[in-house]
């Protein structure tokens, strides 16, 4: 099913919302370990993934490459400046339900491991990196949810829209694509991918700020030397 890892990723952040509801008041210390906790359960991810490779220094390139690019588009700037935006534009003064669903619907949706997650969704049905995203989410809306309130519960349908549409698109464009190459792509953009999500646990533990999202280019950059060197 290709949409499983997007609907499960939507029901985690309802359910953890609803819990949240209930538990209100969270001490700061235990949202400090719970999130590092989901920092660890990152980092071994994004590390099982990174071994797929079979040309690391494809991998590699394609992230330099990628990073340069995203770098030039300014994407990270770009997408913190849409949050802003629209944390400015719909977060009003004493709207709690407002700034609850618009806060946790950028933290949920701006962010490469959705977009990797869906893609594997679609291209291989998947699921383990938004399944991974999934406990991630839930846990985080407890947290914002005895923050901000139960606005944070309507995130998740545009947490599954978004996932859901990238998962679909994907597995529609990788039909054309002979099997044999389908399985090398897949094993790569699991490797590139684990790399950026391994930035993400590290973000996530305090250790770096690394600006992620632009990195997402390398995917592409990655796609096009693995084609061209399945049918040199």
């Amino acid at each position: 099913m290709i949409l499983l890892g997007s609907l499960v990723n939507g029901v985690a952040i309802a359910l953890g919302s609803l819990l949240g509801a209930v538990l209100r008041n969270i001490s700061e210390q235990m949202k400090d370990t719970v999130t590092k906790a989901i920092g660890l359960g990152v980092l071994v991810l994004g590390i099982q993934m990174a071994f797929k490779t079979s040309s690391f220094i494809v991998i590699l390139i394609s992230l330099c490459l990628g990073a340069m690019l995203g770098e030039v588009l300014g994407i990270e700037d770009k997408m913190n400046a849409l949050g802003l935006k629209l944390e400015k534009r719909y977060a009003k003064p004493g709207s709690n339900f407002a700034e609850g669903f618009v806060t946790a619907s950028l933290i949920f949706l701006i962010g490469s491991m959705g977009i990797i997650g869906a893609i594997e969704s679609g291209v291989a049905h998947n699921h383990q990196t938004l399944l991974t995203k999934a406990v991630m989410d839930g846990f985080m809306s407890i947290m914002l949810t005895a923050t901000l309130g139960v606005g944070v519960l309507f995130s998740a349908v545009p947490v599954f829209l978004y996932q859901g549409i990238i998962a679909v698109f994907a597995s529609v464009l990788m039909r054309y694509i002979p099997k044999e190459l389908l399985d090398l792509l897949m094993g790569e953009i699991s490797a590139i991918g684990g790399l950026m999500i391994l930035g993400i646990g590290l973000n996530i533990m305090g250790i770096t700020k690394i600006r992620v999202s632009n990195y997402l280019p390398g995917i592409f950059i990655l796609v096009g030397i693995v084609m061209v060197q399945f049918y040199l």
